[in-house]
């Protein structure tokens, strides 16, 4: 069992605590820091502004005094606040130029909470690591249902996002897997929200990229979880005969537990890489295997069970892979318990690290491609925009989200199948050619250039722009909410100034409707 937190510890949550509520309370225009008077409030006298209920709770030494806080305020007069995870945004989107950024890991007291019953949840801090609750529920015999590949980020910043990977389509993003959030609202106001209550605020955080609050707690959804993971790749020649395969298998009723997929561009020797976690199934014929020169993609799919279900596991493999078109001499397989493959990507940057590759510049860009569009998308993109060896993966797998939350934050394409399209490289600094930063830079607008020219209705995830107009773009009819969202929790622009979406305003001009163009 985890020790009790130390005092220090404590304290620092305390204060980082109190830092959040009063940087986002003590705005020009805001001199009152507290709810609406409700039964379960006390009143302050007239003459003295209420202290929140977040802070009357905190366990302090000492007391607040509220008097005269607008003098203290003014000297915030243009303060930004950005909200930092584990620091994996892009782009500077969680700095804020000549603000305050919140180390999100500080506030992961008080410790996690596993209620388990008819529907299970963990009550977590937004900025615990999503590592982290998995070894905790795991105790519980729990686990969240939905993940994304690397589990060294922070709930919040997931959250703000959207959370997709290889179970999105069975499981829906993490947006869609909690139940309730607690929220520091761009006007200072600690808000408890969920789908039934201050429900507009509780589905604009979510994939709201930071704008209109900072979620400092929130409750996921649960759901019992298997001890084991059979783990399968194999390779395609053809693009469409893979993209097929990937979309037949998210279709049916029962398939595997997690779909996903990769591009390789003339890599060498990549069955020989996979010996060291896999087995192939036919070890003369991989040996015969040739990758030099060619566009491969490989089918990674992964099914979870428990020891006493290996016969029953075994076969529903053999089902589901006969109706494939994979390479039969390229299907590999294994067996590891489920954290060591939930957890795959951090063996991956232990290695890195080891080599000092880890800490360095990664200009990847991620896109959502309407499933009409993915054949014209890989044919230009693999076949001609990108013709040299990749220094980083590249995953492209398809979701539906026919059932997906349609109310929060979150922009994808029109159609209900489209494909998550990821880059990854990474930019050494001394690399140069194809493998530095100013190569794939350029090859990354290239890419957005063609998708905005050629294939309408892209859009990135993760998303970078540089202008509103672009970003009104990007949301098309969801624009218009956004910005009334953004007038309603955070009206003077506080949040997440890294994102240019909104500029700080005055607090005589909030963000107001001149900028939305219709």
């Amino acid at each position: 069992m985890a020790s009790k937190p130390s005092g220090f510890l404590k304290e620092n949550f305390t204060f980082h605590r109190i830092i959040l509520v009063l940087l986002l309370s003590c705005t020009p225009d805001s001199t009152n820091l507290s709810y609406d008077p409700s039964p379960s409030q006390e009143l302050s006298p007239p003459s003295v502004p209420s202290i929140p209920l977040s802070l009357r709770t905190l366990p302090l030494d000492g007391h607040f005094n509220f008097e005269d806080i607008q003098y203290a305020a003014k000297d915030f007069g243009g303060l930004t606040v950005a909200a930092r995870g584990h620091g994996h945004s892009l782009q500077g989107q969680s700095q804020a130029p000549n603000g305050v950024v919140i180390h999100m890991e500080s506030l992961r007291l008080p410790k996690m909470q596993v209620h388990a019953g008819e529907s299970p949840y963990v009550d977590v801090s937004g900025g615990e690591l999503w590592i982290n609750i998995l070894h905790e529920t795991l105790q519980h015999g729990l686990a969240p249902k939905s993940w994304t590949d690397y589990l060294h980020l922070t709930v919040g910043g997931t959250l703000s996002n959207a959370g997709i990977s290889g179970q999105a389509f069975r499981h829906r993003p993490q947006i869609d897997n909690v139940y309730e959030l607690e929220v520091v609202t761009g006007k200072g106001e600690v808000v408890t929200c969920s789908g039934k209550q201050n429900a507009d605020l509780f589905h604009a955080v979510l994939g709201g990229l930071g704008q209109f609050g900072i979620i400092t707690r929130a409750k996921i959804s649960l759901g019992p979880v298997p001890e084991r993971v059979k783990w399968i790749r194999m390779l395609y020649h053809d693009f469409s005969m893979f993209s097929r395969d990937q979309e037949h298998l998210i279709s049916r009723k029962i398939t595997f537990d997690y779909i996903e997929g990769l591009v390789y561009i003339n890599k060498t020797g990549i069955l020989n890489k996979w010996r060291s976690s896999f087995k192939p199934s036919d070890p003369l014929q991989a040996s015969l295997f040739k990758s030099e020169g060619k566009v491969l993609y490989c089918l990674e799919v992964a099914l979870y069970f428990n020891p006493h279900e290996s016969n029953i596991m075994s076969k529903k493999v053999d089902e589901l892979l006969s109706e494939l078109s994979y390479i039969r001499s390229t299907l590999f397989m294994s067996e590891v318990p489920l954290v060591d493959f939930l957890d795959r990507v951090h063996l991956s940057e232990m290695k890195l690290r080891a080599k000092g590759l880890w800490d360095v510049l990664n200009p990847w860009l991620n896109l959502l491609v309407p499933k009409s569009k993915i054949g014209d998308f890989a044919k230009e993109v693999f076949g001609n925009i990108l013709t040299g060896n990749s220094n980083g993966p590249i995953l492209i797998y398809p979701v539906n989200k026919s059932t997906w939350n349609n109310k929060t934050s979150l922009v994808t394409p029109d159609e209900d199948i489209f494909y998550m399209v990821a880059f990854l490289p990474s930019a050494v600094p001394s690399a140069s050619g194809t493998e530095s930063l100013e190569h794939l830079l350029s090859q990354n607008e290239r890419i957005k250039r063609f998708c905005s020219t050629k294939l309408p209705g892209v859009k990135q995830y993760l998303s970078h722009y540089s202008t509103q107009q672009e970003w009104q773009t990007h949301f098309g009819p969801q624009w218009e909410v956004f910005v009334q969202r953004k007038t309603e929790y955070d009206p003077l622009a506080i949040l997440a100034p890294g994102q240019r979406i909104f500029q700080r305003t005055s607090p005589k001009r909030p963000v107001d409707r001149v900028q939305v163009h219709t």
